[in-house]
Protein backbone atom coordinates (compact mmCIF):
# COMPACT_ATOMS: atom_id res chain seq x y z
CA UNK A 1 0.00 0.00 0.00
CA UNK A 2 0.94 3.63 -0.58
CA UNK A 3 1.26 7.28 -0.36
CA UNK A 4 -1.98 7.33 -2.94
CA UNK A 5 -4.23 5.04 -0.45
CA UNK A 6 -3.84 6.95 2.39
CA UNK A 7 -5.14 9.84 0.55
CA UNK A 8 -7.87 8.09 -1.48
CA UNK A 9 -9.19 6.40 2.25
CA UNK A 10 -9.11 10.12 4.24
CA UNK A 11 -11.17 11.79 1.74
CA UNK A 12 -13.60 9.30 1.61
CA UNK A 13 -13.54 9.63 5.32
CA UNK A 14 -14.00 13.29 5.09
CA UNK A 15 -16.87 13.04 1.86
CA UNK A 16 -18.98 10.45 3.92
CA UNK A 17 -18.66 11.73 7.79
CA UNK A 18 -18.34 15.50 5.87
CA UNK A 19 -22.34 15.44 5.11
CA UNK A 20 -23.24 14.98 8.85
CA UNK A 21 -21.08 17.77 10.50
CA UNK A 22 -24.72 19.29 11.60
CA UNK A 23 -25.59 16.37 13.19
CA UNK A 24 -25.04 15.52 17.29
CA UNK A 25 -21.28 13.96 17.54
CA UNK A 26 -21.64 13.36 21.60
CA UNK A 27 -23.21 10.54 21.03
CA UNK A 28 -21.24 7.29 20.70
CA UNK A 29 -19.32 5.58 17.51
CA UNK A 30 -21.09 2.41 16.82
CA UNK A 31 -20.29 -0.37 19.25
CA UNK A 32 -17.29 1.84 20.71
CA UNK A 33 -16.96 3.66 24.34
CA UNK A 34 -15.63 6.58 22.60
CA UNK A 35 -18.12 9.63 20.62
CA UNK A 36 -18.02 10.44 17.11
CA UNK A 37 -16.01 13.33 17.92
CA UNK A 38 -13.64 11.41 20.17
CA UNK A 39 -13.23 8.39 17.05
CA UNK A 40 -12.59 10.95 14.42
CA UNK A 41 -10.36 12.65 16.67
CA UNK A 42 -8.08 9.36 17.63
CA UNK A 43 -8.15 8.51 13.89
CA UNK A 44 -6.29 11.76 13.61
CA UNK A 45 -3.98 10.82 16.53
CA UNK A 46 -2.74 7.74 15.38
CA UNK A 47 -2.03 9.32 11.65
CA UNK A 48 0.60 11.63 13.33
CA UNK A 49 1.62 9.17 15.41
CA UNK A 50 2.41 6.56 12.85
CA UNK A 51 3.89 9.47 10.55
CA UNK A 52 6.41 10.36 13.30
CA UNK A 53 7.11 6.46 14.24
CA UNK A 54 7.76 5.63 10.75
CA UNK A 55 10.62 8.61 10.64
CA UNK A 56 11.99 7.73 14.13
CA UNK A 57 12.82 4.37 12.82
CA UNK A 58 12.70 1.31 14.24
CA UNK A 59 13.37 2.20 18.10
CA UNK A 60 9.95 3.71 19.90
CA UNK A 61 9.54 7.30 20.17
CA UNK A 62 8.08 8.33 23.11
CA UNK A 63 9.31 11.83 23.95
CA UNK A 64 6.25 13.70 22.86
CA UNK A 65 2.42 13.84 23.92
CA UNK A 66 -0.34 13.99 20.17
CA UNK A 67 -3.81 14.92 20.89
CA UNK A 68 -6.20 16.10 18.74
CA UNK A 69 -8.78 17.57 20.75
CA UNK A 70 -12.23 16.16 19.87
CA UNK A 71 -13.63 19.20 21.24
CA UNK A 72 -13.28 20.78 17.86
CA UNK A 73 -16.50 21.05 15.24
CA UNK A 74 -16.66 18.33 12.98
CA UNK A 75 -15.32 20.08 9.76
CA UNK A 76 -12.42 20.67 11.64
CA UNK A 77 -11.71 17.04 12.78
CA UNK A 78 -11.85 16.38 9.32
CA UNK A 79 -9.85 18.93 8.00
CA UNK A 80 -7.06 17.35 10.51
CA UNK A 81 -7.49 13.87 9.31
CA UNK A 82 -7.01 14.90 6.11
CA UNK A 83 -3.91 17.24 6.94
CA UNK A 84 -2.51 14.41 9.18
CA UNK A 85 -3.07 11.54 6.21
CA UNK A 86 -1.04 13.94 3.99
CA UNK A 87 1.50 14.20 6.33
CA UNK A 88 1.84 10.38 6.57
CA UNK A 89 1.28 10.04 2.82
CA UNK A 90 4.54 12.37 2.53
CA UNK A 91 6.78 9.82 4.84
CA UNK A 92 5.97 6.77 3.47
CA UNK A 93 6.52 8.16 -0.02
CA UNK A 94 10.34 9.06 1.08
CA UNK A 95 10.95 6.09 3.34
CA UNK A 96 13.36 3.69 1.98
CA UNK A 97 12.10 0.58 0.75
CA UNK A 98 14.59 -0.88 3.68
CA UNK A 99 12.98 1.35 6.25
CA UNK A 100 11.59 0.25 9.37
CA UNK A 101 9.39 2.48 12.10
CA UNK A 102 8.44 0.90 15.52
CA UNK A 103 4.92 -0.31 16.38
CA UNK A 104 3.36 -2.18 18.86
CA UNK A 105 2.37 -5.08 16.43
CA UNK A 106 6.22 -5.21 14.76
CA UNK A 107 8.84 -3.20 12.94
CA UNK A 108 6.90 -1.81 9.73
CA UNK A 109 8.16 -1.23 6.50
CA UNK A 110 6.37 2.18 4.70
CA UNK A 111 3.78 0.09 3.01
CA UNK A 112 3.03 -0.97 6.36
CA UNK A 113 2.80 2.40 7.91
CA UNK A 114 0.59 3.38 5.11
CA UNK A 115 -1.99 0.18 5.20
CA UNK A 116 -2.23 0.59 9.34
CA UNK A 117 -3.33 4.35 8.36
CA UNK A 118 -6.24 3.26 5.96
CA UNK A 119 -7.29 0.18 8.10
CA UNK A 120 -7.72 3.04 10.82
CA UNK A 121 -9.64 5.46 9.09
CA UNK A 122 -12.15 3.11 7.16
CA UNK A 123 -13.02 1.29 10.37
CA UNK A 124 -13.30 4.09 12.35
CA UNK A 125 -15.17 6.11 9.51
CA UNK A 126 -17.73 3.34 9.26
CA UNK A 127 -17.96 3.42 13.58
CA UNK A 128 -18.43 7.06 13.45
CA UNK A 129 -20.96 6.76 9.93
CA UNK A 130 -22.88 4.41 12.75
CA UNK A 131 -22.87 6.60 15.34
CA UNK A 132 -24.37 9.76 12.81
CA UNK A 133 -26.82 7.31 11.21
CA UNK A 134 -24.74 7.85 7.94
CA UNK A 135 -24.51 4.71 5.11
CA UNK A 136 -20.73 4.00 4.44
CA UNK A 137 -19.24 1.35 2.10
CA UNK A 138 -15.76 2.21 0.84
CA UNK A 139 -14.01 0.95 -2.49
CA UNK A 140 -14.22 -3.45 -2.24
CA UNK A 141 -10.53 -2.70 -3.87
CA UNK A 142 -9.09 -0.56 -1.37
CA UNK A 143 -10.65 -2.43 1.38
CA UNK A 144 -9.11 -5.83 -0.54
CA UNK A 145 -5.56 -4.48 -0.57
CA UNK A 146 -5.60 -3.22 3.69
CA UNK A 147 -7.14 -7.47 3.88
CA UNK A 148 -3.98 -8.48 1.85
CA UNK A 149 -1.59 -6.18 3.61
CA UNK A 150 -2.29 -6.50 7.32
CA UNK A 151 -4.33 -9.62 7.61
CA UNK A 152 -2.96 -12.12 5.37
CA UNK A 153 -4.66 -15.14 7.50
CA UNK A 154 -8.02 -13.50 6.45
CA UNK A 155 -10.21 -16.09 4.96
CA UNK A 156 -11.34 -15.85 0.86
CA UNK A 157 -14.88 -14.44 0.73
CA UNK A 158 -16.49 -11.92 -2.10
CA UNK A 159 -16.73 -9.09 0.10
CA UNK A 160 -13.02 -7.51 1.11
CA UNK A 161 -15.31 -4.91 3.07
CA UNK A 162 -17.28 -7.50 5.42
CA UNK A 163 -13.90 -9.43 5.75
CA UNK A 164 -12.08 -5.83 6.75
CA UNK A 165 -14.94 -5.67 8.95
CA UNK A 166 -14.23 -8.86 10.86
CA UNK A 167 -10.69 -8.60 11.26
CA UNK A 168 -11.31 -5.77 12.94
CA UNK A 169 -13.30 -7.35 15.46
CA UNK A 170 -16.64 -5.31 14.23
CA UNK A 171 -18.93 -7.92 12.86
CA UNK A 172 -18.97 -11.49 12.11
CA UNK A 173 -18.60 -12.90 8.81
CA UNK A 174 -21.03 -15.44 7.48
CA UNK A 175 -21.01 -18.32 10.17
CA UNK A 176 -17.71 -16.76 11.56
CA UNK A 177 -18.37 -15.48 14.99
CA UNK A 178 -17.61 -12.03 15.66
CA UNK A 179 -13.87 -11.38 16.42
CA UNK A 180 -13.05 -10.67 20.31
CA UNK A 181 -9.35 -9.80 19.51
CA UNK A 182 -7.17 -9.12 16.78
CA UNK A 183 -3.89 -8.18 15.49
CA UNK A 184 -2.18 -6.18 12.42
CA UNK A 185 1.12 -7.83 10.30
CA UNK A 186 2.53 -4.48 9.71
CA UNK A 187 6.36 -6.02 9.17
CA UNK A 188 7.01 -6.59 5.34
CA UNK A 189 4.68 -9.91 4.35
CA UNK A 190 8.05 -11.51 3.65
CA UNK A 191 8.41 -11.99 7.25
CA UNK A 192 4.48 -13.63 7.92
CA UNK A 193 5.09 -16.69 9.06
CA UNK A 194 1.84 -18.26 8.06
CA UNK A 195 -0.38 -17.83 11.17
CA UNK A 196 -3.00 -16.02 12.99
CA UNK A 197 -1.05 -14.03 15.97
CA UNK A 198 -4.49 -13.49 17.72
CA UNK A 199 -6.02 -16.70 17.44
Amino acid sequence: MNATDLKEAAAVCAAVLGEAVDRDWSGPAGDLRMSVAETVAHVGDTLLWYAADAAAGPVELSTMDLRVRPETPPAGLLATVQAHAAVLAAVVTVTPVEGRGWHPAGLADASGFAAMGCDEILVHTADAAAGLGVSFTPDPALAARVVHRLFPWAPGHPDPWAVLLWCNGRAPLGERPRREGWRWHCAPLGEWDGSDPAA
